[in-house]
């Protein structure tokens, strides 16, 4: 699992995916032709002479972005990507500079009415002049919080949607002799809108195409009524808020699970969306699944999902590709 740790640990917050770019170019350059287009993603092209197919995972990760300077030196801040205040509260953060800070909050708040206005990032510092040479306007700090295998479970911030891209590479690795014509695509900005999967799509126009991201679960108390497990095995999606899998691609997906006799499950997620939404409006439209893994506590320090599952989906693309 050490490339999954590396992309993890790689600065990549929406349109600055730079390090986890660099990091995957390291890592496929010898697989086929590598390129990067001018909004930032990469791709990597096996050239085969049948169908074309897309495979897409994004590799921007959420963010808090610095929007003002407060006199002592504390920071305010605007969320790059979807993040709830609960999420973040009390939290470790750096920037890429390699500065540290806590999301904090006015104390005289109860804690359920705050606001991610009421909150700011303490870094230490005595005053605003002190905090100016630490940070600037637009700068962005990621969770401070470490990668951490446990048994059959990783536990570690940025699964969404790290654990995509490895996935991706470690199938592009398996692959021989391809006669199909295949593209792996490692896309921009996916957090604030499926921008980078809207120009892949675009500029390939796939016969089809099969994103793969993580989604929610509801193995945990309390928590979402959905037919989603953790180590149960890929979930297959049927549908979330920017997409209804094309049901040719779905039953594609769920071909290869029963041929490799990988476990699966299928996924109606009733909120969100991933690469698969933008991936299937480009052209005329491009028929298009979504492979996930089941990921617990998303968006916050402490995403957490089976070593299984992630294996499992890695096979199961190699059989697709077959």
């Amino acid at each position: 699992m050490k490339l999954l740790e590396n992309l993890v640990n790689a600065y990549s917050v929406s349109g600055q995916e730079n390090d986890a770019r660099e990091l995957l170019i390291d890592e496929l350059k010898d697989l086929g032709d590598i390129s990067v287009s001018p909004m930032g993603n990469l791709t990597l092209h096996i050239k085969g002479n049948g169908e074309k197919i897309l495979f897409a995972a994004h590799m921007d990760q959420i963010g808090l972005m610095v929007t003002y300077i407060e006199d002592g030196g504390f920071l305010r801040f605007a969320t790059v990507g979807g993040i709830e205040p609960r999420d973040i509260l009390n939290q470790r953060v750096k920037f890429k500079n390699g500065t540290i800070g806590c999301v904090c909050y006015g104390e005289k708040k109860e804690i359920k009415d705050i606001k991610l206005s009421d909150m700011y990032i303490d870094i230490a510092v005595k005053d605003k002049e002190e905090a100016e040479t630490k940070v600037s306007i637009g700068d962005c700090a990621i969770y401070a919080a470490p990668f951490v295998q446990s048994g059959n479970y990783v536990v570690s911030p940025y699964l969404d949607n790290k654990v995509g891209c490895y996935i991706l590479a470690e199938a592009a690795k398996r692959i021989k002799n391809s006669s199909k014509d295949l593209y792996f695509v490692f896309t921009v900005q996916e957090e604030i809108g499926l921008r980078g999967a809207k120009v892949a799509a675009f500029d390939i126009s796939p016969d089809y195409a099969i994103a793969l991201d993580v989604t929610a679960t509801g193995d945990t108390p309390d928590g979402y009524k959905m037919a989603v497990k953790t180590g149960e095995g890929i979930a297959v999606k049927v549908k979330d808020n920017s997409l209804i899998a094309h049901p040719a691609v779905k039953e594609m997906i769920v071909s290869a699970a029963e041929k490799t006799g990988k476990k699966y499950q299928y996924e109606v997620l009733e909120f969100g969306g991933t690469d698969g939404g933008a991936l299937q409006l480009s052209g005329s439209g491009v028929p298009t699944g979504v492979i996930s893994i089941p990921t617990r506590y998303t968006h916050t320090a402490n995403e957490t999902a089976s070593i299984a599952d992630i294996t499992d989906a890695i096979d199961v693309i190699c059989e697709i590709v077959k």
